[in-house]
């Protein structure tokens, strides 16, 4: 008898559950936001928001941080009031990481968010939650290099089929719809080439045929630009890049821009179980507090390293959204905020791949030869070794990325100390 009153009382609390899943989802997003708004003066800036972003003090000591919730699990009142902490076990909710996908969220202008391991998780959660056995999806041709990897090496042989496509002219993406696409990925700007996609017009492309739009806007941030404000249904970031700032943590976010987009990657996450771990959320809730003051000095000093490159005699082109010769400078400006345009940018030099190489082998601190970018420390990867290599090399090269590519990830140290360290190397070849 008890066992059938117990079975019974989860049944209903189950059918309950079900029939408002989004309010109860939306009560532990927001569990930690609700501020009084007679303490905050109206219409805060992305500066303010980047550093509180709805964070309150901890009720209970004052605290002024998030606190780091190790725990697997949270104690229930009873049966009848499971859930009403909104907390049961951390694969699907936990406190510090529900503040940091709620900051993200508002950062973005989304509606929700999951946070997870990294940034090709959460590329991967997109694809699982919204391309099934028989979909097609229009992808740009020229995208971080695991993402081109997860679609050919994983989601193809599950039956999914995409077409490479260059997304500069969006009438290339409406050509290549086909009557079983199911979602269109833009990436701008494009890892590595820094190439811009034009997300109003493949919105609009994308809603009318009734097709959903994520972009990967990893290189941008959403200090400089943010996906939905240009129509995009869902946003990638890469949280190992400027989020954290630093080369300390991994993570990623897709971010959804209405509740029924979050219901569903919601579920993904629960499911695949790659929620981001409690202390990574936290510190990634302090260091993106400085993301606007890394960002504005770093697209300052690529400008600067930018024009330096362009009239360096053993420099055969320099690619930057900021430069006039950027070929989608138009677009960048309309684009991106405020006159800024990152820290990324690309050189070719004189002599080809081989004098390319030697540079990257020989260029002097602070510059360091490795991967990531987006960090306060200035890096140079050769992305035809490192993050590409994992591109068929016939299309790594129709996308421009030669074996001597050159990226530079600028940080937050003098410019004029790193244009010193290239104007030596490039003397040297």
């Amino acid at each position: 008898m008890l066992l059938r009153t117990i079975a019974s009382r989860l049944s209903s609390r189950t059918a309950a559950a079900a029939s408002s899943a989004t309010s109860t989802r939306i009560a532990a997003r927001r569990s930690f936001s609700v501020n009084k708004a007679e303490n905050w003066i109206d219409d805060v800036s992305l500066d303010t928001k980047l550093v509180h972003g709805g964070v309150c003090p901890d009720e209970k000591s004052g605290a002024i941080l998030t606190p780091v919730y190790m725990s697997t699990t949270f104690v229930q009142e009873s049966v009848d009031k499971y859930l009403d902490k909104g907390y049961s076990y951390s694969r699907t909710n936990n406190p510090t990481v529900k503040m940091l996908e709620e900051k993200v969220s508002l950062i973005e202008n989304g509606y929700g968010s999951i946070c997870v391991g990294t940034g090709m998780s959460a590329t991967a959660s997109c694809f699982n939650a919204f391309m099934n056995t028989g979909d097609h999806c229009v992808i740009t041709n020229c995208s971080y290099g695991g993402t081109n990897r997860i679609a050919r090496e994983q989601f193809e042989p599950l039956g999914m089929s995409f077409s490479f496509v260059d997304f500069t002219d969006p009438q290339n993406i409406k050509d290549a719809i086909q009557p079983n696409t199911k979602l269109i990925f833009s990436e701008s700007p494009t890892n590595p080439t820094l190439t811009l996609a034009d997300l109003d017009a493949i919105s609009a492309i994308a809603k009318d045929n009734g097709i959903l739009h994520v972009c990967d806007s990893t290189f941008a941030t959403p200090y400089i630009m943010r996906p939905m404000d240009h129509g995009c249904d869902l946003t990638i970031q890469s949280l190992t890049k400027y989020y954290d700032g630093h080369n300390v943590g991994l993570g990623g976010a897709l971010i959804a821009s209405t509740p029924e987009l979050y219901d569903r990657i919601k579920l993904i996450q629960n499911m695949h179980g790659n929620i981001m771990a409690p202390m990574t959320a936290f510190n990634m809730l302090q260091s993106m507090k400085t993301m606007g003051l890394r960002v504005k000095q770093q697209s300052s000093s690529a400008m600067k390293i930018a024009t330096f490159l362009e009239s360096h005699p053993k420099v055969v082109k320099a690619v930057y959204p900021g430069l006039a010769s950027h070929p989608q400078k138009e677009l960048a400006d309309k684009l991106h905020r405020n006159g800024l345009h990152g820290g990324m940018l690309w050189f070719d030099v004189v002599g080809g791949d081989q004098a390319a190489i030697k540079l990257m082998d020989n260029v002097m601190r602070p510059w360091t030869l490795c991967e990531n970018l987006g960090a306060t420390e200035s890096i140079i990867t050769a992305c035809a070794v490192m993050t590409h290599a994992n591109m068929i090399r016939e299309d790594r090269l129709a996308a421009g990325i030669s074996d001597g590519f050159i990226r530079i990830s600028v940080g937050i140290e003098d410019p004029d100390d790193l244009i010193r360290s290239l104007d030596h190397a490039l003397n040297q070849l």
